[in-house]
């Protein structure tokens, strides 16, 4: 199965794509989309609509993960991240990939196997789970991958294996 995990964002989204095999994964690619500051909010939203196309066309996955938001304490960038996760799901959406959502805690989970794990246990764990000689940067596409992993590690789970509804997403 491959995977196409995305960290939602407006300036920089991070992207990851790994083949999973129950178990054993292997990173495909990883990286960012970027867009200048400068630009109106449409532009911006616009090129990440494009860049996600490209990805999906690419790389043809079987399932795309995306992180929901987790609003903290600045409500106007986590409103523009917001139009920015839209967009990534209409992508998604019209190129027919099936979306699964994960909330930071289950991607925390599923990695480190703590929910409130700290942001560098995370980045460690993916590089020991996907076999890298070292940590992976910018920290966006470190955490696109682990957005990947958990839904290769949730849709192997017993529970959808055995009967379960094998729905993976949180909505």
């Amino acid at each position: 199965m491959r995977v196409l995990g995305i960290d939602p964002g407006i300036a920089m989204v991070g992207f990851g794509v790994i083949e999973s095999d129950r178990h054993n994964q292997s990173m495909i690619s990883c990286g960012v989309i970027t867009t200048p500051a400068g630009l109106s909010l449409s532009n911006r939203l616009h090129l990440i609509y494009e860049d996600v196309r490209e990805l999906i066309s690419t790389f043809n996955p079987d399932a795309m993960a995306v992180e929901e938001i987790f609003f903290n304490t600045n409500t106007t960038t986590g409103i523009s991240v917001a139009h920015g996760r839209g967009v990534i799901l209409l992508a998604g959406y019209k190129a027919g990939v099936p979306i699964f959502e994960y909330t930071p805690l289950q991607v925390k989970q599923a990695v480190v196997g703590y929910g409130l794990a700290e942001k560098n246990q995370v980045i460690d764990m993916v590089r020991r789970m996907l076999r890298l000689k070292a940590p992976l940067k910018p920290d966006d596409a470190a955490d696109a991958l682990a957005i990947a992993l958990c839904h290769a590690r949730s849709s192997t789970s017993l529970l959808n294996l055995k009967g379960g509804n094998g729905a993976c997403s949180t909505i």
